[in-house]
């Protein structure tokens, strides 16, 4: 009986542990749950505080498509209400000044491109398409009797000729691109040389499109433009906008110009400035013009400073400049008397409240993350995450900082999700500094046992990691594999001061190297880690530093590097070259690419790795990917190569991300078993 018992427990014992396994499947944030999220992004409230609306975009996994829409809320939490249709996409809200009428952005049924609609706020209705631009319209503001916006548009064309010229383009069977000077890509996609980006203007109750920068002779920036771009004055005299102060396109100089609407010509407000003067914003009364002003051309982390622009004096006064701290995300109170800021402040992104006249910032918000906030009466309106749930849409009293929920998107997803906890610590890094750490614990954490560590790199370099839900890797979904993961805020990371985020320049590799191995030694230490099952990874830098890792001593039995900067010389070839506008070229200064390329460390490298990478990555080409992989391969370590010949810098398609996720883990728990012992 005794054996025939045994017999039958070790039968059934594989079911039951599967089904036990599947049951934990079932309570942990995993992928698939991160896709059925629905996904809110920045609020706007109408002038008189009655109407709050968020863009909700959700996804359609099968389909491998989202599905944006927009919601109605109200500030009593009572209301939430989809306002467009279900399979139609919508974004870039903007209410018109009275409140009455929603203008968004959409590519409905007879649309080319994106175009300007117009939905009623009193009563039902029907959106009414405004515009008609056949190359799109994004950047949308409403102002006075106008909407302004910002198309891609072929300068020496009419409406008609750009119809025939996109028709054209799209029947030709050539698909030669030719450039004759930078820039010739951003991020994800190619420019085209021979188009500009312009700001025009419709009535909102339609007729001709008048072309405002155009007749200027300056163009928005060639790489990137939004509606952060420009600015018009409540009475529709000026318009404030960026563009580049210098011929050079290669490292443009980004400054502000003033205009009269109207006018043939701009001046140039900030030409004394060699750094970048960014996100011009006219006070409520049109007096004067707030802007971000860095200091350092090429260092694009270069601490943001606030300024202000007197219209009639025709001087510039410096706001912030004895905060530590970047504004580069804020807006006029209503008052005019000061701004409201969602900064990047110690590993969180909080709210401040920061006055126009004194410049004295004061925090409103302390723990988790805000977005830049909406005014709505003596409220603000903004989302809020952190590393427990998605973002949601919240009031904030700007007095004490407190917060109610006006949503509840997500809420039974998370109902059934069993998360892990996290904290924030701080170890000694390079130079005895101290660095702040984010660790999270997976769900049912027993100190009295032994877990495995995945130790995460962040990119930028200076972005640090703050306390926010990420889909793209998100912490614990990581950690609910049964994995301890960590996110270590190393020199570099933004936050923290600017000589923190500098100390990196030009020598990437040292202090953050450093940092990074004092984490593992600080992990090393605690009686919970299993120091034979540790594993690392990360993305772009952060691939960066792990290739770093590669070639040098450390514990780790396997590493993910994803989108890396692996070759500094081939670096050149992406849309961003990193070093060469503040330090020069290789071929002026050859001793600081070879001291931090990675790839001068290959004959150090036996790592198992995991190298990721996608085709229409132009912030980090995929050759960067490719010549890792070969490198591996020729060395014999073990190493496994997957491509994404749609995606970019990131993975971003519901299925690809599904399938990234799963193929780390497969290849994480190859090397350090999950779990605890």
């Amino acid at each position: 009986m005794r054996a025939v018992y045994l017999m039958l427990v070790l039968c059934l014992l594989p079911g039951m542990l599967l089904a036990s396994e599947n049951n934990n499947d079932d309570t942990r944030l995993s992928v698939e749950r991160l896709w059925q999220m629905q996904r809110i992004g920045s609020p706007v409230v109408s002038d008189d505080g009655k109407h709050i609306v968020a863009p909700v975009t959700g996804y359609d996994v099968a389909a491998d498509k989202a599905n944006g829409r927009l919601w109605l809320f109200s500030a009593d939490g009572k209301q939430q209400t989809p306002l467009t249709a279900e399979g139609l996409r919508a974004s870039e809200p903007t209410f018109s000044p009275d409140g009455k009428t929603l203008a968004f952005i959409s590519q409905r049924d007879k649309d080319d491109a994106g175009q300007i609609y117009l939905l009623p706020m009193q009563g039902p209705g029907e959106a009414r398409r405004l515009t008609e631009v056949p190359t799109g319209v994004y950047g949308i503001k409403w102002v006075g009797q106008h909407l302004y916006f910002i198309s891609r548009v072929w300068p020496d064309k009419n409406w008609d000729e750009m119809k025939t010229q996109l028709k054209t383009n799209k029947d030709s069977k050539m698909s030669a691109r030719q450039w004759n000077a930078l820039p010739y890509s951003h991020f994800d996609h190619w420019l085209d040389e021979s188009r500009q980006a312009h700001v025009f203007r419709i009535a909102a109750s339609g007729g001709d499109i008048q072309a405002i920068t155009q007749p200027l002779g300056y163009q928005l920036p060639r790489s990137s433009q939004s509606a952060a771009s420009y600015d018009i004055d409540s009475k529709e005299q000026y318009i404030a906008f960026n563009a580049n102060g210098w011929d050079n396109q290669v490292d443009a100089k980004i400054d502000i110009f003033l205009s009269r609407i109207g006018s043939d010509t701009a001046e140039n407000l900030t030409k004394d400035n060699q750094a970048p003067d960014s996100n011009p914003q006219f006070s409520p009364d049109g007096k004067s013009l707030a802007f971000s002003r860095q200091l350092i051309h090429g260092f694009y982390a270069d601490t943001a400073r606030l300024m202000i622009y007197d219209l009639a004096k025709n001087t510039s006064r410096l706001l912030t400049g004895d905060w530590d701290r970047s504004v580069s995300s804020f807006s006029w109170a209503k008052d005019g008397r000061g701004f409201y800021a969602s900064i990047d402040d110690a590993a969180s992104r909080r709210l401040y409240y920061i006055d126009a006249r004194s410049g004295k910032p004061r925090a409103i918000t302390k723990a988790t993350s805000f977005g830049q906030p909406a005014q709505a009466g003596n409220s603000l309106i903004a989302t809020n995450d952190s590393f427990l749930y998605p973002a949601r849409l919240v009031k904030v009293d700007p007095r004490n900082g407190n917060t109610s929920r006006l949503d509840s998107f997500n809420d039974d997803i998370l109902a059934k999700v069993e998360l892990g906890t996290y904290e924030s610590v701080t170890y000694k890094g390079a130079e005895g500094k101290d660095i702040q750490m984010w660790v999270h614990y997976p769900q049912g954490f027993d100190k009295s046992k032994k877990y495995p560590l995945f130790m995460l790199i962040h990119g930028g370099p200076h972005n640090a990691f703050t306390d926010s839900f990420s889909y793209r890797w998100n912490s614990q979904t990581f950690a609910s594999w049964g994995y301890v993961a960590a996110w270590p805020n190393f020199h570099g990371s933004s936050g923290f001061g600017q000589d923190f985020a500098d100390a990196i320049n030009p020598d990437w590799r040292t202090k953050p190297l450093a940092d990074i191995q004092a984490a593992t030694k600080w992990f090393e230490n605690q009686s919970w880690i299993d120091t034979e099952r540790m594993v690392a990874g990360g993305a772009s830098y952060g691939g960066y530093l792990t290739s770093i890792l590669l070639g040098t001593e450390h514990p780790f039995k396997a590493l993910l590097i994803h989108a890396a900067v692996y070759n500094m010389y081939s670096q050149m070839a992406a849309d961003f070259a990193v070093h060469s506008t503040r330090f020069g070229g290789y071929w002026d200064n050859p001793d600081i690419y070879k001291a931090i390329s990675p790839h001068y460390y290959a004959d150090k490298f036996t790592t198992p790795t995991l190298v990721i990478h996608g085709q229409l990555d132009y912030r980090v080409p995929v050759g960067q990917g490719f010549e890792l992989f070969r490198t591996l391969q020729s060395r014999g370590v073990e190493s496994r190569m997957i491509y994404f010949p749609d995606e970019n810098h990131w993975i971003l398609k519901p299925n690809n991300s599904i399938y990234w996720y799963n193929q780390v883990k497969d290849w994480v728990t190859k090397f350090a078993e999950p779990g605890a012992r």
